[in-house]
């Protein structure tokens, strides 16, 4: 994953990185000293230069699912990484909401309610950037005011990055080569395991309102499109723990239109292989010289 991470940066030398979730493995269970050894292990495998715009989101390996989260795992989580549940970033002109899905559910616990806080702040900013006020409505003369302590955003539709995909009843409809295999596709998700529920996928779909979502969790590869015509990505995922052909999702974007696509890295089988025939070619190379060594040895006696 090291090589494959530097040998990316080396040769498509992106503005931005984003890494969506599960930058560790086992971050819900570990100690806390375990788990700064795990984030330096992160920072070492996926080292960039300063000007690369680096960001990650919070997955539910590294804190643990909604009703198991105790609050100081998603606090050393951000403190760490330098992330809080919800963030607003402008990049090039564009914007992009990163958002802690863990954090999302609308039961209101307290972790949850701080993260509710943040996101309805971010509502606000870019309801006060498109409509001039913060509550969306462009004739609301006082929250419209509201906005003059509100900092604004470049005026362009945001897009949504996470770790949970948006509430879809399974992968059925997902295709491609590295879409979920037949004995997995059609399993029906958990709401706030497989995918976010379904209330707390509305309330980001209706306040931040994003041109684009882009998730991860599933492991596979998966294009649908919600309400109001909103396209989510969930990319597979980077490791050939989790898949035989693991890639890194690409995109060019602008303030009107993106495309995306994906650079495939090698195959885990197709290594193996690699390895295998070479281990026995070499074992043939050896005794093919040992034999011609002894003829040589034999001959000179």
């Amino acid at each position: 994953m090291t090589r494959a991470f530097q040998s990316a940066m080396t040769i498509l030398n992106p503005d931005a990185v984003f890494v969506l979730g599960d930058l560790t493995d086992e971050g819900k269970w570990a100690s806390d000293y375990e788990f700064d050894a795990t984030v330096r292990r992160f920072w070492t495998m996926f080292y960039h230069n300063s000007d690369v715009d680096f960001n990650v989101v919070a997955g539910n390996h590294d804190m643990g699912f909604h009703d198991v989260i105790e609050p100081n795992r998603q606090h050393r989580f951000e403190v760490k990484f330098k992330t809080p549940s919800v963030q607003v970033l402008t990049i090039k002109d564009n914007v992009f909401v990163l958002v802690n899905s863990i954090t999302m559910e609308t039961d209101m616990c307290s972790m949850c309610s701080t993260a509710t806080e943040q996101l309805r702040h971010a509502s606000m900013q870019l309801n006060c950037t498109k409509y001039g006020s913060t509550n969306g409505q462009i004739s609301d003369s006082k929250s419209s005011k509201e906005c003059d302590s509100i900092q604004k955003l470049p005026k362009v539709a945001p897009i949504l990055l996470q770790h949970y995909p948006l509430w879809r009843v399974s992968d059925a409809m997902c295709t491609g080569v590295d879409a979920a295999p037949p004995n997995e596709r059609y399993e029906k998700f958990r709401p706030g395991y497989g995918a976010l529920p379904l209330d707390a996928s509305q309330r980001l779909l209706s306040w931040i309102q994003p041109r684009l979502v882009i998730s991860g969790h599933t492991h596979y590869n998966c294009y649908v499109v919600h309400d109001g015509d909103v396209p989510e990505f969930s990319v597979p995922s980077f490791s050939w723990r989790n898949l035989n052909n693991p890639s890194i999702v690409l995109a060019t974007i602008s303030k009107d239109k993106y495309e995306i696509g994906k650079c495939f890295l090698p195959q885990e089988s197709t290594v193996k292989m690699i390895y295998i025939i070479g281990v026995f070619t070499l074992a043939i190379w050896f005794l093919l010289n040992v034999k011609k060594l002894k003829k040589s040895l034999v001959g000179k006696n």
